[in-house]
């Protein structure tokens, strides 16, 4: 009897432990715009995926709905000749910012707010889970474009050496104005049916410093790009990452920013936190009758009735 109960109890909490854990963990955001007429099947301009995705499924996602494969992969075919595409690996943004307006990151989201809005195609992944098996964001992406064009390997890859590719025989840009350089030289050759996939990381040694850093270094690219005529595309996907030797790094600037008052005051809750609470609330409430069944249970399983009966005495 009492062992049940115990078994019950450690099955209870094992449950209620992983829900927790899966609604709760770390997401980042990630968005995809063209400056293209893009070939999608379905026909929209913008598209938002409220999914929990995992990076492969980010990849694949970039892929098919984003036209990816028929840009990087040498035997696709493009609607329209595409120069260079940007995948540009950020580590500030995270999910819940995109509604709380998080001091510091307010530039960022600016430019991609009118860059979703403002392009031929794009599409909006707010919640994508960091499951890369401690491999770098750029790393499995790039792995999975490569994988993925099998043969037909993507074109020409270059990265900023403030990314830390695995295959070291890519092409290295030393920064912005080598990335400029780079794009001018691009546009003058002028090779038809041919795309550059650039990888841009962001620097996390000075992570705790900055302030919105990657949204002035966004726009300089894409300036650099528009200003050289070059039709280009874009993957912006935040991966959020804190080193070992600072564990607890984003409790330290949340309680920074709530001693400093830079906090937004909105406490409205959207569309995706209405869902999340109504399904936390039927977990809940599903936990208290799960309880309520077991203690009724034990309670049955503790009657004890007599196994025989005496026969009455005749008077």
């Amino acid at each position: 009897m009492g062992r049940v109960l115990i078994v019950s109890l450690v099955l209870l909490f094992a449950a209620v432990h992983i829900v927790c854990v899966s609604s709760f963990r770390k997401t980042a955001p990630a968005f995809l715009w063209t400056r293209y007429r893009h070939g999608s099947n379905s026909g929209l301009k913008e598209v938002v995926d409220y999914r929990t995705l995992t990076s492969k499924d980010l990849a694949e996602s970039v892929l098919s709905e984003g036209g990816w494969s028929d840009i990087l992969c040498s035997s696709g075919r493009q609607s329209e000749p595409v120069d260079i595409a940007l995948l540009f690996v950020g580590k500030e943004l995270h999910s819940a910012d995109i509604s709380k307006k998080r001091h510091g990151v307010h530039k960022l989201l600016e430019l991609l707010e009118a860059s979703f809005t403002g392009s031929n195609f794009s599409l909006a992944l707010p919640f994508v889970a960091a499951d890369h098996n401690k491999q770098t964001l750029e790393n499995f992406l790039v792995s999975s474009f490569t994988d993925h064009c099998g043969n037909s390997r993507p074109n020409d890859i270059t990265f900023f050496q403030s990314c830390g590719l695995e295959n070291k025989a890519f092409k290295r840009l030393a920064g912005p104005s080598a990335f400029n350089d780079f794009v001018k030289m691009r546009m003058n050759s002028r090779q038809n049916e041919h795309t550059d996939l650039i990888v841009f990381c962001d620097d996390v040694a000075d992570y705790s410093e900055k302030s919105d850093t990657e949204g002035a270094m966004l726009s300089e690219l894409i300036s650099s790009m528009e200003d050289t005529g070059a039709a280009y595309t874009i993957l912006y996907a935040s991966d959020p990452y804190i080193p070992l030797k600072f564990p607890y790094g984003s409790l330290e600037r949340f309680l920074a920013e709530s001693g400093t008052g830079n906090t937004s005051t909105n406490t409205t809750c959207d569309g995706v936190c209405q869902i999340k609470s109504s399904l936390l609330e039927g977990v809940f409430v599903g936990i208290v009758l799960l309880i309520i069944l077991l203690s009724g249970l034990c309670c049955m399983m503790g009657i004890e009735t007599p196994t025989r009966f005496e026969t009455p005495q005749e008077s």
